[in-house]
């Protein structure tokens, strides 16, 4: 079977405070049922910044100021999307290193067309695993670690959608 991908772009914060990782519980796409990294799709006439302040806004409902640019990382992961007639999803992630600077948790964010966050919370570093995490914090959770962004593109061809 040939294989047909949707590229999908976006913007993702690492948000670190004392051992943990502020992370969504993804409620749908490839990583539905794991904690993904706050962001997303950045949208017609948005920078990356303005993409990345929104998305954490809508999806975890707190205030960050950018440190720092960190990476980009690249995965191909299959999952078929019907609508699209794909078999592969190639994320490009723009990570940025974020400081929590306030607000409240969401526990339920405000539902609308594309919101795929059931909430948010802070989780051990230790505590994410492949079996409950994306690739995305997996990545994150290393590189706050060791400092390391991998430079090669990852195709992760055993990833299980739950």
């Amino acid at each position: 079977m040939e294989e047909k991908w949707h590229r999908h772009l976006g913007v993702n914060g690492i948000c670190e405070r004392h051992g943990k990782i502020l992370v969504i519980h993804k409620s749908g796409g490839p990583y539905t049922g794991r904690f993904d990294l706050p962001g997303g799709t950045i949208e017609p006439q948005e920078t990356v910044i303005e993409a990345l302040h929104r998305e954490i806004q809508e999806e975890v409902g707190v205030e960050v100021q950018v440190k720092k640019q960190v990476g980009v990382c690249d995965y191909v992961v299959p999952y078929a999307l019907s609508k699209r007639e794909t078999s592969h999803i190639h994320h490009v992630a723009l990570f940025f290193a974020v400081d929590y600077l306030g607000g409240q948790i969401t526990a339920k964010p405000e539902l609308f067309e594309g919101q795929d966050s059931l909430g948010a919370s802070w989780v051990a570093l230790a505590e994410c695993t492949v079996e409950n995490a994306s690739p995305l914090v997996l990545q994150a959770v290393n590189w706050l670690l060791t400092g390391e962004m991998p430079a090669q593109s990852q195709r992760l061809d055993d990833w299980l959608v739950k």
